[in-house]
């Protein structure tokens, strides 16, 4: 364990040390953001930074940590990347469209399946013990699994240092969770996610703002395909339950993401067009600094995490109650900040209705200025006195 530890940090040391190398070579290959209407980089900024992290990583795996991991799977697994890492490279140099992009994401995730063997088989239903074996369909849940986890991650990459430090924290909770809670021998599914993690700390200095290089869609889409796998392998032969942890752990991502094809939905928008309505939009929108945005986000990825990490802990009673309260907390967090649009808050409207319907009509007041004619309801009272005196008289 105590060498495992120092690589990580050897790891973080050469992530540090190889990023200004590849920062140059983005100049070189024209790899280079330029601004406009989207993006929040005032000035030309060099993208393919995940290609740092690619290099960093796989020494980790095939030099460092060569013993932790199965020959098979590290062969497979560098293949699929390397697609996935290709294609961004593209990307980020000539700007492929949506679908090419899905396209380079399909066939690396069919490398995984056939290739690697990372799938999804069988999920255990909760309570009924009941256990649904997925046969054909395994195929299409995990090709969308990988395709719906690198797309989420490659859209919160939106400001300096976002993707970063939000997947180093979900990649840091997923290893936490398969070390300490998951019960296998295979250990090296965890440790590969704290190998990530530590990559990405040591890229995060040139990252966080203000930016010297960007992670691109290179990064991006490798990272997000990264945490696909790693979820996927530690996923296999699934309960019902740690099917949500991940889920939970990667909870800004996927809401972001979830939310933004509703919106463009609502909108009459197809859903692959871009719009400056994410999540760190919105805050933005309110006030918010770049950084004091990032940080915000960050502090809504670790309560996420924790919250994954009461699900392991929790009894079976307690999981549903977990589970309703954190949907009604994120909805009225998603209508409050406008996530939808201003128009679209159904939750809130409907608080208002119980509120209004609930609370008493204000007293009718009328104001009586000196001088003037006494109104109604102070004129009422003088002649209820003036009756109850008469009574007494006679």
């Amino acid at each position: 364990m105590f060498k495992i530890i120092v690589d990580l940090f050897f790891l973080v040391i050469i992530q540090a040390a190889i990023t200004p190398f590849i920062r140059r070579l983005a100049f070189v290959l024209g790899a280079v953001d330029n601004p406009n209407a989207r993006r929040v980089n005032k000035k030309p900024m060099p993208t393919i930074g995940g290609l740092s992290i690619f290099v960093t990583f796989n020494i980790g795996c095939f030099i460092l940590l060569r013993e932790q991991f199965p020959t098979h799977e590290l062969f497979s697994i560098l293949l699929a990347s390397s697609v996935i890492v290709l294609t961004g490279m593209i990307d980020d140099i000539l700007e492929l469209k949506p679908r090419q992009k899905m396209f380079g994401i399909f066939i690396a995730s069919l490398v995984v399946y056939f290739l690697a063997g990372i799938r999804m088989n069988v999920i255990n239903l909760p309570f009924v013990h009941h256990e649904i074996t997925l046969g054909w369909w395994s195929m299409p849940i995990t090709i969308f699994w990988i395709l719906a986890l690198t797309n989420a991650v490659n859209l919160i990459d939106g400001l300096d240092g976002l993707a970063d430090g939000v997947s180093m924290i979900s990649l840091t909770t997923m290893g936490i969770v398969g070390y300490f809670f998951l019960h296998t021998h295979e250990l090296y599914v965890p440790i590969a996610c704290f190998m990530l993690a530590a990559c990405l700390l040591g890229f995060l200095p040139y990252n966080f703002h203000p930016a010297k290089i960007f992670l691109g869609d290179t990064g991006a889409l490798y990272i997000g395909f990264m945490i696909s796998i790693f979820s996927l392998k530690g996923l296999k032969n699934v309960t019902f339950i740690s099917l949500l942890v991940p889920i939970i752990i990667l909870g800004i991502p996927i809401t972001d993401t979830i939310y933004a094809m509703i919106r463009r939905k609502l909108n009459k928008h197809p859903v692959s067009q871009a719009d400056k309505h994410h999540l760190h939009h919105q805050l933005m929108k309110m006030g918010l600094t770049h950084r004091q945005t990032v940080l915000t986000i960050y502090a809504l990825s670790l309560i996420f995490s924790f919250i994954s990490l009461l699900f392991l802990l929790s009894p079976a009673w307690g999981i549903w109650p977990l589970i309703l309260a954190l949907l009604f907390a994120l909805e009225l967090f998603v209508e409050s900040i406008g996530l939808l649009g201003e128009k679209y808050k159904p939750l809130m409207h409907l608080m208002q209705k119980v509120i209004n319907s609930r609370s008493t009509r204000d007293p009718k007041v009328e104001v009586w200025h000196l001088g003037e004619e006494k109104p109604n309801q102070l004129k009422r009272p003088d002649k209820q006195f003036k009756v109850q005196d008469d009574k007494k008289n006679k």
